[in-house]
């Protein structure tokens, strides 16, 4: 199994402008074309975290699903993050997993942040997704995901091994709750035997609230790999399979896990 290199991409999202955002972050993963196996934008990364937003969300065959495309096959690389999109009557806070050769999947953001309303106006999504790449197992998750260890659970079957390897977080998580974010990602990692990545947002948003970053790739013991401060920047990290698989046979807590069914 190959090491996978991320690249996680720690940008000050302009405020309701997504033709200026596919620009800006155009130009911050342009020097990682073939540097990289995957790169990681914020959540809604093309309008920033707003429930204005809703009312100039995309469709599936709109401009932001064409330049990630672009992107993705001029880096050679897959690129993920989120934004606002409209499926019939409703609008997903919906996370994008886009490769080379075109495909696109996706993840509706699950628990809606019901302090700032966004359950109020926009969708929940249901299911959450695997995605296989490069050898790796990877489960996309959405910012308030984190909060919710059971939906994030990484079970072990005897016929498929463990649900995943990498779980990761695209967010626009304020730096009022710096704290709680730096902390839940690493228990993610501990808790899931596995890899943890977390990718926020800086700067300051159009209803006037501070980001600080604090972007992290968290190791399998809840190691900082990689701790990011509160200015913009891209950094990349190459993850070790081989480390991962010899920590899970010498630590077997997957062993003595609990048994349960995820209701929908």
């Amino acid at each position: 199994m190959q090491n996978l290199r991320v690249s996680l991409v720690q940008g000050a999202t302009r405020w309701h402008d997504p033709a200026g955002n596919r620009e800006y972050y155009g130009a911050l993963i342009a020097p990682l074309a073939g540097k990289t196996d995957l790169v990681v934008l914020p959540e809604t990364f093309t309008s920033g975290f707003s429930n204005e937003a809703i009312h100039n969300a995309e469709g599936m065959d709109g401009p932001t699903i064409a330049w990630l495309r672009e992107q993705s096959k001029s880096l050679d690389a897959a690129v993920t993050g989120s934004v606002q999109l409209r499926v019939g009557d409703g609008v997903f806070n919906r996370l994008l997993f886009v490769t080379p050769d075109g495909s696109v999947q996706h993840y509706d953001k699950r628990h809606l942040f019901r302090y700032a309303d966004e359950h109020k106006r926009y969708a929940a999504g249901r299911d959450r997704l695997i995605v296989e790449w490069k050898g790796w197992k990877i489960c996309p998750q959405v910012c308030y995901d984190l909060r919710f260890p059971v939906f994030v659970r990484n079970r072990h079957e005897a016929q498929d091994g463990f649900d995943y390897d990498l779980v990761l977080f695209v967010a626009n998580w304020p730096s009022a709750r710096a704290y709680a974010w730096r902390t839940l990602l690493r228990a993610r990692a501990i808790e899931n035997l596995g890899y943890c990545i977390g990718v926020n947002r800086v700067g300051v948003d159009g209803n006037q609230l501070p980001y600080s970053g604090d972007s992290a790739v968290l190791d399998f013991l809840g190691q900082a790999m990689v701790d990011l401060g509160a200015q913009e920047q891209t950094v990349t990290v190459a993850l070790d399979h081989a480390a991962l698989a010899t920590f899970r046979e010498k630590f077997p807590a997957w062993m003595d896990a609990d048994a349960f069914d995820l209701k929908p």
